[in-house]
């Protein structure tokens, strides 16, 4: 009697934590995206009321600057859909896409995600870089969590600027392979304000880099 009593009382403590891990949502779960049809109409999901967008991530980190909150807010009235965590952690991963693309020349890989001034600057450097015989060793150390300085809407399509902070090891070498400039031991720490624009009434869920500053 005693041994059934306990089985019992394990099967019931078994069962109370996989409800704990399985039963509970995180926040983070992501959806089965299923095959895009482009002739399929895009419904959006009905919103009850404007949900705040937090200025705190859930990791604790700045999201928008106070000044950037009104066009935040803008956008979010304009499109229900946008995600402040979300639209940063696409900012961060464009960043490091774009500038390990720019350092290997690979110009095709950033042609579809900048504007067309910003791809003619990165050609021109390329173009002048392979002129002189360099090629750049660099890498990517670290990336601060990106905060949105700046936001707003314009003749229909939101334009947000994100601080971004990062220590990268830059390295150029000459056509015999000799370092010229830099160190791998050394990662200098930079700081770069990009913007990026989406018109909101296209289908293009895709973020689109117009401009970047260096922030001193």
């Amino acid at each position: 009697m005693t041994a059934i009593v306990i089985l019992a009382l394990v099967a019931l403590f078994v069962g109370l934590r996989l409800y704990s891990v399985l039963g509970e949502r995180t926040g983070h779960e992501q959806p089965i995206l299923k095959p895009a049809d482009p002739d399929a109409r895009i419904e959006q999901p009905k919103v009850n009321a404007l949900r705040e967008p937090a200025s705190i991530t859930d990791n604790g980190d700045l999201a928008y600057l106070p000044t950037a909150g009104p066009g935040v807010r803008q956008i979010l009235a304009a499109d229900p859909q946008f995600d402040v965590a979300r639209f940063l952690e696409g900012a961060s991963g464009a960043y490091r896409m774009i500038l390990e693309a720019f350092w290997k020349g690979d110009l095709d890989a950033i042609r579809p995600h900048v504007d067309g001034h910003i791809h003619d600057s990165f050609a021109a450097a390329v173009e002048q870089r392979t002129k002189d015989g360099f090629t750049l060793d660099n890498r990517l150390v670290a990336i601060d969590p990106p905060v949105i300085v700046e936001a707003g809407l314009e003749h229909g399509a939101a334009e947000i600027t994100v601080r971004l902070e990062a220590d990268i090891a830059a390295v150029t070498r000459n056509k015999a392979g000799e370092v010229v400039a830099g160190a791998m031991s050394d990662a200098v720490q930079t700081r770069e304000r990009w913007t990026f624009r989406r018109d909101l009434k296209s289908r293009d869920p895709n973020w689109l880099l117009i401009e970047t500053d260096e922030e001193e």
